[in-house]
């Protein structure tokens, strides 16, 4: 073995392994390639099998990294303990990128009841499950990265419809609380908010991406590049499309000024009425 080999294991012990949930397409994809390229160990989650394969493959020849695959759909609860046991046992985990994720078309009225249930099990109860249980190992270890993959809708939920937006929102919120309640012990947190990217989710959920205004488009390639790229230096929250972050710090601001009057003794003067007799 020479020394550049050394030094590359070296290296790939070093940054550890990162875990992938969605991993066999669109944004989950893109994770593996670019931190398999940064010098991470890989595993893989997701339920296609064959994608998985082929992507290790490619990964194994472009970059020698070490890479196991991990057939598991997140809404199964038997697959889901798989997963919850290979981030507890494999103490090589550094970070786990919560990514899968699937979206639901049309109003909540008239719905298809067991298709938004499908989707809350996998945007919410799995992503919390998995970021519990990353977070309690992590925190064990004082280091670690837990990356959440949210959407824009948790900030603008009328653009989409009530249900997925809503999955959106819980991801927001439960990313910034985590922060609070971990950083201190050395993990890292992050929250991506993507606006329309071009992946597979949108024909999954029955939307033609053709009618999307191409304005609005990001390619996957670059919104994962940015959101590392907002990793690196340190973001709590991540909106790549966002051209000028004092807008965000001027909406944290706005919502930091609600704070004092969102739990008083006593309602607000506009809504006491003067009884009559």
């Amino acid at each position: 073995m020479t020394q550049a080999q050394l030094n590359s294991d070296a290296h790939r012990a070093s940054l550890g392994t990162a875990l992938i949930t969605g991993a066999s397409s669109g944004i989950g994809s893109i994770y593996a390639d670019r931190l398999a390229h940064r010098g991470y160990d890989l595993i893989l989650v997701a339920r296609d099998q064959v994608r998985l394969d082929e992507l290790t493959d490619k990964l194994r020849t472009e970059t020698g990294a070490k890479i196991s695959v991990l057939r598991a759909d997140l809404t199964n609860k038997a697959d889901l303990a798989l997963v919850e046991h290979q981030l507890i046992s494999d103490t090589s985990i550094t970070m786990l990128v919560n990514n899968a994720g699937i979206a639901a078309n049309g109003p909540l009225a008239g719905a298809n009841l067991n298709q938004i249930e499908g989707m809350i099990k996998l945007n919410v109860l799995a992503l919390t499950r998995l970021a519990s249980i990353a977070s309690t190992e992590f925190v064990a270890r004082q280091q670690g990265k837990l990356i959440n993959i949210a959407s824009v809708v948790a900030l603008a939920p009328e653009m989409f419809n009530a249900s997925y937006s809503a999955t959106k929102a819980y991801v927001l919120s439960l990313t910034q609380t985590l922060h609070q309640e971990i950083s201190k012990y050395g993990v890292q947190v992050q929250a991506v908010l993507p606006g329309i990217t071009r992946t597979e989710i949108w024909e999954r959920s029955g939307i033609d991406a053709a009618n999307l205004p191409a304005a609005m488009i990001m390619e996957v390639d670059e919104l994962v590049d940015a959101a590392l790229a907002g990793l690196d230096d340190g973001e709590l929250i991540t909106i790549p499309s966002l051209p000028d972050t004092a807008d965000w710090t001027n909406f944290i601001a706005a919502r930091a000024k609600l704070g004092p009057n969102l739990s008083r003794q006593h309602a607000a003067p506009r809504y006491q009425r003067v009884a009559t007799s």
